[in-house]
């Protein structure tokens, strides 16, 4: 029988790649998926020689359609899984009328039709295993819309409803669908700069992905359905109306697009 895989969507950096250094400290064999040119190569060695586990990768773009069937093909003709992180997408803050349709479109693409397509495509590999997971990853923004990143929220609370809805379709199989919420992580040094010039209260409140990773994989096995990780920032977002939070979120990033663009 073959061995069983955890595929993780990208898995280069930030909490992606904390997923991938956290679950091989529990001896999973990996599927590590990311863009090319992201040192993925040099990482699969590091993670196979110091937990002596299965690593393989694979370098694609998920915002287009082809290269998320070519990797779905090739994991099912190739591998068994147990195991499926959506963890791949992108973000991004500015004025709508002076983003690209390009940059609409790759939002669209990764946060929304690739992991709708991934997880459709690998769910009878999931199947086939006595007990497998999906888990997504969406974001506190879910949770409100927002002027100024009007449609990263809008692509999360996406991944927010459609992983309730999966959960509730496979209930009663073998495979169980969680959803995790984080808020602001220092996953690369860009975001980390933008975390330290929102001030004190982004500060306080950003995440480690490690610590993100850790407390995901422990609730995933306790089968918690929806996973907060930030709680007291998600309370906030769930007990302030839409009226009040809208525009402080709005000001919060009309802001950050004003430092970025000074």
């Amino acid at each position: 029988m073959k061995d069983s895989y955890a595929v993780i969507t990208g898995a280069s950096q930030g909490l992606g790649k904390a997923f991938a250094e956290e679950l091989a400290k529990e001896k999973n064999n990996l599927i590590l998926v990311s863009l090319p040119g992201q040192n993925l190569k040099e990482f699969v060695e590091e993670l196979e020689s110091q937990y002596c586990i299965k690593v393989c990768y694979h370098e694609t773009d998920l915002s287009l359609r082809d290269n998320v069937l070519a990797l779905t093909e090739w994991i099912n003709s190739e591998f068994n899984i147990d195991l499926l992180i959506n963890n791949a997408g992108i973000g991004g803050s500015g004025k709508f009328t002076d983003v690209s349709g390009s940059y609409i479109e790759k939002i669209i693409q990764l946060n929304v039709l690739a992991i709708a397509l991934l997880t459709h495509q690998l769910l009878p590999n999931l199947q086939k295993s006595p007990k497998a997971y999906i888990l997504n990853v969406s974001s506190l923004a879910a949770f409100s819309p927002m002027g100024y990143k009007t449609v990263y929220p809008a692509s999360k609370a996406f991944v927010h409803s459609f992983s309730r809805g999966l959960y509730q379709e496979l209930k009663d199989t073998n495979v169980f669908v969680s959803v995790v919420n984080p808020g602001p992580m220092k996953t690369n040094a860009e975001v980390s700069r933008r975390i330290e010039e929102q001030g004190f209260w982004a500060r306080i409140t950003s995440l480690d992905p490690h610590r993100v990773a850790r407390y995901c994989i422990r609730q995933l096995k306790k089968r918690d359905t929806v996973i907060m990780v930030n709680h007291f920032s998600w309370l906030l977002l769930r007990i302030l109306p839409i009226w009040l939070k809208m525009p402080v979120l709005t000001s919060k990033m009309k802001r950050e697009i004003n430092v970025i663009t000074t």
